[in-house]
């Protein structure tokens, strides 16, 4: 069985929806797919979230989603059928949203979590009408029913051993689904969303989709698990700010850990750890361009240069503490952090002095990468140290192997970089990556610089 998740470029349009289900129909073990919402739509939900009901741009925004998937459905052979699909989740939609105005039996963050899964619903509910024009035996099921997990709506946790139990229960109950299935049988369901104990809607958070996917391929055992999306492939750079840059045959496992921490928007952080766990190898594809090869993740590539990738993360924020109470006095990390952490604010790269310590701020679940801090946080800092922040910053991220081991990588990293200021570097702390934050002025500057040094 290969589990096949397509991206929101890749169900966008009724065109991209057909050209994803002949993806489908070409190969008969990509018998369980995932979809995300159809592009744009999340975000256009994530809009209504701020909106007074009724309102003009609520209304206007109501109408766009109903016209982007009325457009999709009145090209599908199942015109009749999709139409009516369509037409009824939107009711659903309108009732949820007038539901907020007069009920308080839920909260917020509930409530918007059951709102943002209306994307994958529309989704898939088309998507299953396209399937079938190719003549498709499809079994379109709620994510929830598969994905348990905790009650942190926004950004839920899977609960890895119910989960997993109930997909073995699926199979059990559906005897011969999986490598055994009869080619044209489908089932479809949703990324980015589950259920909690109490069967209520949860979201896993922006980009989830693909997390869900590698559970279903973890679970399933699955032979392989494919990424679809509108780029072909992982890329040594991001193409527009390097036009060298090209598609990488072959990544580990632990390259693209790196990549997808340090901003590679083609992968999500939480996907990589259940496929490389049960040693399933991935392929990063475009659904636009199928016959191109793309990237296979697995765990021993052929070749492992010093330096495979370039990345970057803009919008970062670097606070710097001072203190003489450092000096040989144990405890001032923890009560940094033990503040951090009072206000939902995680670290990512650390450096320190005897009396300072630098620190960048984890912001890789946020919608912004930019992290305001609060005069709450600031004050209880500032009772103990002083505090320097510094923002319009960016981190850019070397990805490699055995970059820890490598004689002279770091001072042909700083020679090749020596006309720009860098804020800090973090080395050593993992073989495949070392980073350096420089303004945001610079990045794309320092990424073409690196790129024509080390990659070509």
């Amino acid at each position: 069985m290969i589990v096949s998740k397509f991206g929101g470029t890749s169900v966008g349009s009724y065109e991209a929806m057909s050209r994803s289900a002949n993806i489908i129909v070409d190969n008969p073990k990509r018998s369980w797919v995932v979809i995300s919402a159809t592009s744009g739509t999340t975000n256009d939900l994530l809009r209504l979230c701020s909106l007074p009901i009724n309102s003009d741009e609520g209304n206007g925004l109501l109408e766009q989603i109903s016209r982007r998937h009325l457009d999709i459905a009145s090209q599908c052979s199942f015109k009749k059928e999709a139409i009516k699909a369509v037409e009824e989740c939107m009711h659903n939609l309108s009732a949820h949203l007038s539901k907020q105005q007069s009920s308080k039996d839920h909260s917020e963050t509930q409530w918007v979590d059951t709102l943002l899964a209306f994307g994958e619903i529309l989704s898939t509910q088309l998507f299953a009408w396209v399937l079938r024009e190719k003549n498709l035996d499809v079994q379109l099921k709620w994510a929830g029913n598969f994905i348990c997990t905790d009650s942190v709506f926004g950004l839920a946790a899977v609960n890895l051993k119910v989960t997993y139990a109930k997909l073995q229960h699926f199979l059990t109950a559906n005897e011969g689904f999986g490598s055994d299935l009869k080619p044209g049988n489908v089932l479809l369901t949703q990324g980015f969303i589950g259920a909690d104990v109490q069967g209520r809607t949860t979201t896993l958070g922006r980009g989830g989709s693909d997390y869900s996917a590698a559970l279903f391929a973890e679970a399933l055992e699955a032979e392989c698990l494919e990424i679809w999306t509108d780029v072909a492939g992982v890329y040594t750079t991001d193409p527009r700010v390097v036009s060298t840059a090209h598609a990488i045959d072959e990544i580990s496992f632990d390259e693209a850990a790196e990549l997808s921490i340090f901003g590679g928007k083609v992968l999500h952080p939480a996907m990589v750890k259940p496929v490389r766990r049960a040693n399933i190898p991935v392929r990063v594809a475009s659904s636009m361009e199928p016959e191109l090869p793309g990237t296979n993740i697995v765990t021993n590539p052929l070749n492992r240069p010093v330096v495979r990738t370039l990345s970057v993360r803009k919008e970062q924020t670097l606070m710097t503490l001072h203190s003489l109470e450092m000096l040989h006095q144990p405890g001032f990390l923890a009560k940094v952090f033990s503040i951090l952490s009072e206000h939902s604010i995680s670290v990512d790269l650390v450096t320190t002095s005897e009396v300072s310590v630098s620190l960048t701020l984890d912001t890789a679940h946020k919608a912004s990468n930019k992290v305001e801090l609060s005069e709450a946080v600031l004050r209880a800092l500032n009772d103990f140290c002083d505090v320097e922040v510094e923002y319009n910053l960016a981190l850019v991220a070397v990805i490699g192997n055995a970059l820890n081991q490598t004689l002279g990588i770091s001072g042909q990293l700083f020679s090749t970089l020596k006309d720009y200021n860098i804020r800090l570097i973090s080395h050593g702390a993992s073989a495949n990556n070392v980073c350096f934050l420089v303004d945001e002025s610079d990045a794309e500057a320092v990424v073409q610089t690196l790129h024509q040094s080390f990659i070509g």
